[in-house]
């Protein structure tokens, strides 16, 4: 149960990490003021950017590996935790994962820099 939670918040920070430079593209060409929220485009940056740098030390995620301990290296059961878990973690070799967590780092820092985050005039 606990261990699926989690599998659950991980799935949600992976599609923060993917979703929120997609909304930042859409939203910049449909006039979206939220995507420029700097609270939401900094915590978006440094997801990524923590994700790019475990990568590059060769970490595990944390989460990752609070998971396996509370399955106790099992398999998932329940059907939700089976399908999720198969999303997050797919089979390639590693440094196509770290060469992309990278690629995804420099692209949201161009955006950064492309679609600049504004504070509310006030």
């Amino acid at each position: 149960m606990v261990a699926d939670l989690l599998l659950g918040i991980h799935f949600a920070i992976a599609a923060f990490i993917v979703g929120g430079l997609l909304f930042v593209w859409a939203g910049a060409a449909r006039g979206w003021g939220w995507v420029r929220n700097p609270w939401f485009r900094y915590l978006h940056l440094a997801a990524i950017a923590f994700v790019a740098a475990e990568a590059l030390l060769g970490a595990a995620c944390p989460l990752t590996v609070w998971e396996d301990i509370l399955r106790g290296g099992l398999r998932p059961e329940s059907f939700i935790a089976r399908w999720t878990h198969r999303l997050l973690y797919y089979q390639a070799p590693e440094w196509i994962f770290t060469a992309g967590y990278v690629a995804w780092t420099l692209a949201t820092l161009i955006t950064l820099r492309l679609v600049p985050p504004t504070r509310k005039a006030g």
